[in-house]
């Protein structure tokens, strides 16, 4: 999965990057033309470290996500440099608009939130309804008499531009599974799950109170989008410290998970993704699903060839071995089940594919 990054100059987008990616990239002087930041950011899940724990695995690999952290948009910035800077993160799944709540004198930059978002929601509104007019476009001039297809596409394209010019977000329009795969190859960013980082000061962060925020809230809510409070500059303190201190520090604050579990969380939720897990003395596994999938179709996530012979999963619950203590133990229960290629993939699912090529 490959979350972008947005936000306006200053708000703590880079800040929040080297947080949730361990690195430690340039936040004061960070460009804002055709450059990014790139970084993967492992999602810590204490199910994988109780599973390693059962099975002593060489290897154990926890699910992750990519992110990348562009340049901050103005819009003071030429249509033409705010452009570029979008096309950076055209192909991810989902966006992270991040907004400053935080307040330091010595910082410049826009400090009210609705102003910001409204911002945000603005530019992205304008790319897509930039693309859309311009595809209209082309159609209208073709020489050729146009295809069916072609015409669908049209009508399809037409729902949209009344949409974006009514400035509604793609999301939040009406579209059937065949009408989405017909303009999936616009990526357009409308269309996207939209997560907000609200980057409270350490006192907001602990009081949970800040400016503007049941409007916040209720724009949030109306644009059917999720959100999180996240202190970027006191959980990067935090990050920095010894695992038993960083935790103490992270109790202290009402927390039991660090920055990226809590954003994962949201990501995932939001994004209608599970995990199910591989196990064995070879490697503990994390796989990211969209919740629905079906066996044969989780099958492929691990390999092509397990889904092109696929003849059977045979799956366990977590929390049944969680209970029981042992694999030996569930199957003595008849906990282990034997399915499928329809079945239905759950949350936390330990699944054996069984295949033949």
């Amino acid at each position: 999965m490959k979350i972008g990054i947005v936000g306006m100059p200053l708000v703590g987008k880079t800040t929040l990057f080297n947080l949730l990616t361990g690195q430690h990239k340039e936040t004061s002087t960070y460009s804002s033309k055709g450059t990014k930041n790139v970084g993967i950011a492992t999602v810590y899940d204490q199910r994988i470290d109780y599973l390693s724990s059962i099975y002593h695995p060489k290897k154990t690999t926890y699910a992750s996500i990519e992110f990348v952290d562009i340049g901050g948009i103005s819009p003071k910035l030429p249509a033409k440099e705010k452009a570029e800077i979008f096309s950076l993160i055209q192909d991810a799944q989902a966006l992270l608009l991040v907004i400053r709540l935080f307040e330091n004198p010595a910082v410049a930059g826009e400090k009210d939130p609705i102003v910001q978002l409204e911002n945000l929601k603005y530019e992205l509104l304008l790319r897509d309804l930039e693309v859309v007019e311009n595809r209209i476009e082309r159609l209208k001039k073709a020489k050729q008499k146009l295809t069916h297809e072609e015409l669908v596409e049209m009508e399809i394209l037409e729902k949209c531009n009344q949409g974006l010019s009514d400035e509604f977000f793609l999301s939040n329009l009406e579209f059937s599974e065949d009408e989405i795969k017909k303009i999936s190859g616009f990526s357009f960013y409308t269309l996207k799950p939209i997560i907000i980082a609200l980057n409270l000061g350490e006192e907001q962060f602990k009081t949970k109170s800040y400016p503007q925020k049941e409007k916040l809230k209720q724009v949030i809510q109306d644009g059917d989008m999720a959100s999180l409070n996240i202190c970027g500059k006191m959980e990067m303190e935090i990050s920095e410290l010894e695992p038993d201190e960083r935790q103490i520090f992270l109790e202290d604050l009402g927390l039991k998970e660090s920055g990226i579990e809590r954003l994962s969380r949201v990501c995932y939720k939001h994004l209608g993704l599970i995990s199910f897990f591989t196990v064995g003395e070879d490697e503990v596994k994390a796989w990211t699903i969209k919740k629905g999938t079906v066996a044969k179709k989780a099958a492929g996530k691990v390999h092509s060839d397990i889904e092109r012979g696929f003849i059977r999963a045979e799956i366990v619950r977590y929390q049944d071995l969680v209970a029981l203590g042992s694999m030996h133990a569930v199957k003595e229960k008849g906990l282990l089940k034997i399915e499928g290629k329809d079945a239905i993939i759950e949350d936390g699912d330990i699944i054996n594919f069984r295949f033949n090529v």
